[in-house]
């Protein structure tokens, strides 16, 4: 059983890298895992064995992960069928906006989608939603060498043909037959996130879209169940809100064990 799991993972990492070659996507160094704690300590793993010099961008993707990481050191078991990626890539020091790398990555993987047809809001700043149910989510990085930023790195999980939980949707659930596959959706990711370069230099442009694939116009204080009227983005991506003569811009979810993570004006 062992041996034709191995196998059956073999023939699916090529069936990826085909595709990959047919499709001009074959710049990147992958590493493909049948299974893996998480993607994300892989590439670690990977950066700290092989350092990075600026080349070609590099994934770990893997079939199943045992302890996926996401926002706030959450952790949870990512099924065989979904796609399961942590990617770095270099980044042009001459293009500005890096604050708002997660944005760019969800707008990108938004195109993607609508170009299948499928309806996506985003649940800011990382998460992909379908009817109000989370298809992905998002753990964009930035690493820092000397005060001077290195490299990006971006973890995405997407539901594609793998059990989901309650509150969440998978592409199988919105595509037809033989539409949601994974190695079809790994490589649609792998290509969104290629592009974020060229998005850097288009801030407008992504704040612009991503407005308007908000998925509420209100949001709730999880510290203080206070509800704020959603107003947009500001440039660097903050979300703005308002409630009366009072307003706010959030760079992340206030959370009850992180201070001066939204200012009030």
């Amino acid at each position: 059983m062992v041996a034709t799991a191995v196998l059956n993972h073999h023939q699916r990492a090529g069936a990826l890298l085909h595709r990959l070659r047919r499709q001009q996507c074959d710049g990147w160094r992958l590493k493909c895992k049948p299974v893996c704690a998480s993607t994300e300590i892989e590439l670690s793993h990977w950066l700290q064995s092989v350092p990075w010099r600026g080349e070609r961008p590099r994934a770990v993707l893997a079939d199943h992960q045992t302890r996926g990481q996401g926002q706030r050191g959450r952790r949870w078991v990512a099924a065989r069928g979904g796609v399961w990626i942590s990617a770095a890539l270099p980044w042009d020091s001459r293009s500005g906006h890096a604050d708002m790398l997660g944005l760019m990555v969800a707008y990108a993987l938004c195109d993607r989608l609508e170009q299948a047809g499928l309806p996506v809001q985003i649940k800011w700043p990382n998460d992909l939603l379908i009817d109000s149910r989370k298809l992905a989510g998002l753990l964009p990085r930035l690493v820092f060498r000397g005060g001077r930023l290195r490299m990006v790195r971006i973890g995405v999980g997407m539901n594609v043909a793998n059990p989901v939980p309650a509150g969440a949707i998978a592409l199988r659930d919105l595509l037809p037959p033989g539409c949601a596959r994974r190695e079809v959706w790994t490589v649609e990711v792998l290509r969104a996130l290629e592009r974020i370069q060229t998005l850097a230099n288009r801030p407008e442009l992504v704040r612009r879209e991503i407005e308007n694939r908000l998925w509420a116009n209100q949001v709730k204080d999880p510290q203080s169940g206070e509800i704020w009227e959603i107003q947009g983005l500001a440039p660097n991506g903050a979300l703005q809100l308002c409630q009366g003569a009072r307003a706010a811009s959030w760079t992340r979810w206030p959370h009850t064990n992180h201070d001066n993570l939204y200012n009030l004006v």
